[in-house]
């Protein structure tokens, strides 16, 4: 019997495809037990099954894109975390997220960040109590692989350009388990990632990605292809993302967490919907998640001996001729579209000269040692820092 989750409600469950958000408030009780109910807030969560959590698990252990994964990059053994880790020792990687020292580390992490509550609505000034009472029934069922995350609050934030961005917010029970996975996993992946990303890695930044940007102008590469992936976070295969997971992580409990925090659900307008695709932006895992589906892209672009920067979901690829633009724009929106199942944005992607464009808050000038300007939608927006400018020129 795999694993399952019961959400317990004073108003009884609407029946419909989508679970609405009256169904998820529980009453207060506690158990022992296989049954055990963790109260977090107005939200009360039953854990029962077996052990296995094995459900859903199919392609998670898929092979790749075809590329050789070794090739071009940095060996595991170079990354002082890695020395002797054989594959039965990362078999347990679970007993390294639950360890000690690192939980403590999530936990300042989390208490920094601060932030709003989840859907349970627990504040992070009552996260050390309630760990207190609870946390040793929270670490058995993650070594069991039977911990069961909760949805994420759906909130939107207005973006600097215009618009809303989506936000996923877990509970802050998820945000520190996400963080103790986060600190496990990072040093697995870490050494692997393109030089090319800046974006979410320790040591790198937007500005080290805008500088390498103008290098590549001053090299004589006055094209760039600009490429905007649509809704980036929200079209994420799942499938295609647990492959990837597979190809590093063989402890199948931290496998199956990852999906079910992928599969968690999100409330939004009173009703919590599963996701059949994307990773909700707002966890301490997602940036990671990210960095992962795309550093296909990244080595792809490497294996073909392309010049390129990408920050997130923003990738610009500098080449020398307007041609040479076009055949890569072409080239590369295949392999997006068809090799990562995820889908480029034709009305914002665009072939053009550097200056005509913005690349992270920033532009150039048409010198052959470009200036770096910020661009007019950014001027009073986060990349607004004149110091940075003149640190920049």
């Amino acid at each position: 019997m795999a694993c399952r989750i019961v959400l317990l409600t004073l108003r009884g469950v609407r029946k419909c495809r989508e679970e609405s958000a009256e169904a998820i408030v529980a009453r207060a009780t506690t158990g022992e037990g296989p049954n055990l109910v963790l109260r977090t807030g107005t939200f009360a969560v039953r854990v029962t099954g077996d052990i296995e959590g094995r459900a859903g698990m199919r392609g998670a252990d898929a092979a790749g894109t075809g590329r050789n994964p070794e090739e071009g990059r940095m060996s595991m053994s170079t990354h002082p975390w890695a020395e002797g880790n054989s594959v039965p020792e990362q078999a347990q990687l679970m007993e390294r997220v639950v360890e000690r020292s690192n939980m403590q580390s999530a936990y300042r992490r989390v208490q920094q960040n601060k932030g709003a509550p989840g859907v349970d609505g627990m504040k992070v000034e009552q996260l050390g109590s309630f760990l207190r009472a609870y946390w040793p029934k929270i670490k058995e069922r993650l070594c069991e692989g039977s911990y069961e995350p909760m949805p994420v609050r759906r909130v939107q934030i207005p973006k600097a350009s215009g618009g809303l961005r989506p936000l996923g917010i877990p509970t802050v029970l998820d945000r520190l388990i996400q963080q103790a996975l986060h600190q496990v996993l990072s040093p697995l992946y870490e050494p692997e990632f393109s030089k090319h990303s800046y974006g979410f890695r320790r040591g790198r930044n937007a500005h080290q990605a805008v500088l390498r940007a103008r290098q590549y102008q001053q090299e004589g590469k006055r094209w760039v292809v600009d490429m905007d992936l649509a809704q980036f976070f929200d079209e994420v295969n799942h499938e295609k993302l647990m492959a990837r997971i597979g190809r590093k992580v063989k402890d199948r409990r931290v496998r199956a967490l990852i999906r079910r925090y992928l599969r968690a659900g999100v409330l939004l307008g009173g009703v919590v919907s599963v996701q059949e695709k994307g990773t909700p932006q707002g966890g301490p895992l997602s940036p990671l998640l990210s960095n992962v589906v795309l550093d296909d892209l990244d080595w792809e672009l490497e294996r073909r001996g392309h010049s390129f920067c990408r920050y997130a979901d923003d990738c610009n690829i500098y080449v020398g001729s307007r041609r040479s633009a076009e055949r890569v724009m072409a080239s590369i929106t295949r392999f997006v579209e068809q090799g990562l199942k995820l889908r480029v944005n034709r009305e914002k992607s665009a072939v053009a000269r550097p200056w005509q464009r913005k690349f992270l808050g920033y532009t150039f000038s048409r010198h052959r040692k470009p200036r770096i300007r910020v661009a007019k939608p950014s001027r009073h927006g986060r990349w607004s820092d004149q110091a940075n400018i003149l640190k920049f020129n």
